[in-house]
């Protein structure tokens, strides 16, 4: 495993970005639109890359700092793009006490990423999670909306597999 951090490319379409500078055109002027700008180019281009955050500073007149310290602060941006399955791994105190530390260790190592990157084939990405609400089932990972309860490190490339 190379410790080089796996990096999806940035592939925003033309469509993406004229949606995103008419969004700009129409707040611009606006006091405390940055956030509502930074949601709308998020649900655009599913994440804020440096490349949109530099269209975003730029089209709006503001310091790509500032952008980029609005999208670190705040839990609802992401500056990663996130896989077709998103794998979220509960690290909640009942999860964790059943082994679910493992299973992220074991979903990093299959995967070949860490936590917050995504494949460079854009088809995973993995996060940790507090609490899911399961914890009888414990321990528990989630791939998109589906719930993977009581599985030990052994079960996750079967798992995987489905997904492939």
């Amino acid at each position: 495993m190379s410790s080089k951090k796996t990096t999806v490319p940035f592939a925003g379409t033309k469509e993406q970005e004229e949606a995103l500078m008419k969004v700009i055109a129409e707040n611009k002027d606006e006091q405390g639109a940055l956030m509502p700008v930074m949601q709308k180019a998020q649900d655009i281009y599913g994440y804020l890359p440096i490349e949109v955050q530099t269209m975003i500073a730029d089209g709006m007149g503001i310091p790509l700092e500032k952008v980029y310290g609005v999208a670190t602060f705040y839990s609802q941006f992401s500056l990663n793009p996130k896989g077709k399955y998103q794998i979220s791994v509960c690290l909640g105190t009942a999860c964790y006490v059943k082994g679910s530390g493992d299973i992220y260790n074991k979903l990093e190592e299959l995967l070949g990423i860490k936590g917050g990157e995504c494949t460079a084939d854009g088809k995973f990405s993995l996060d940790a999670c507090r609490c899911v609400g399961a914890c009888g089932l414990a321990p528990v990972f989630l791939v998109n909306d589906e719930v993977y309860g009581r599985i030990g490190t052994d079960e996750l490339p079967g798992i995987l597999a489905k997904y492939n």
